[in-house]
């Protein structure tokens, strides 16, 4: 399923800001935002209004490489994403209004679901649009920002563990199976990580 949304939030948006706070002569601007793009953890390609693939980063060939497990082609752009890319190149009403962003999920298995926005560039100068999309490995991204909390929280091992598995969305349940422990022993821990994680809330007010 494809839903729209309106919002102008996304990793290119963040690239460009990181690039124009460095004062740098237009030749190293170039080249700076190319190491950068390239630097992304998300998978990051453009592709021409005819569909023809201009660019991908590093990150975004591992991606393609793991949606095409099976393939002999893993290099190439995955029939699932092109699917949702032919889309938005055939739609007339889309391909009009270049500040709606796009968003999809795709589902590989349980570890591995990828989230894909898909928007829009208008270069003038150039008289050319193109569609750029952004990858991104949701439990991956979650699985991150459960590390950096794990630092403020200041977690045992065991704890990280849990923690981490539960940012994945995954039930008390599925914890204690996953480590080999008790669901009472997984709900004695998360009383923990919540007490650690109020008196972290607290120290900030």
């Amino acid at each position: 399923m494809i839903t729209t949304k309106i919002s102008t939030t996304s990793g290119e948006t963040r690239v460009q800001q990181k690039i124009n706070d460095i004062e740098l002569h237009d030749s190293q601007r170039g080249d700076l935002f190319q190491e950068v793009i390239e630097e992304l953890q998300n998978g990051l390609f453009l592709l021409n209004e005819t569909g023809e693939l201009i660019h991908a980063n590093t990150s975004a060939f591992r991606i393609f490489s793991q949606i095409n497990q099976d393939s002999s082609n893993s290099d190439f752009l995955p029939p699932v994403i092109w699917c949702f890319c032919k889309s938005i190149l055939e739609n007339p009403s889309i391909s009009s209004n270049k500040t709606i962003i796009l968003s999809h999920e795709i589902r590989v298995n349980r570890s591995k679901v990828f989230c894909v926005c898909a928007k829009w560039l208008n270069f003038e100068k150039l008289h050319r649009s193109y569609l750029l999309v952004i990858i991104e490995n949701k439990y991956e991204f979650l699985k991150n920002i459960a590390l950096a909390e794990v630092k403020k929280y200041d977690l045992t091992p065991r704890e990280t563990e849990i923690w981490c598995l539960y940012r994945e969305k995954f039930s008390y349940k599925e914890i204690a199976t996953q480590l080999y422990i008790t669901v009472n022993t997984v709900k004695k821990h998360m009383r923990n990580i919540h007490a650690k994680r109020q008196a972290f809330l607290n120290c900030e007010i």
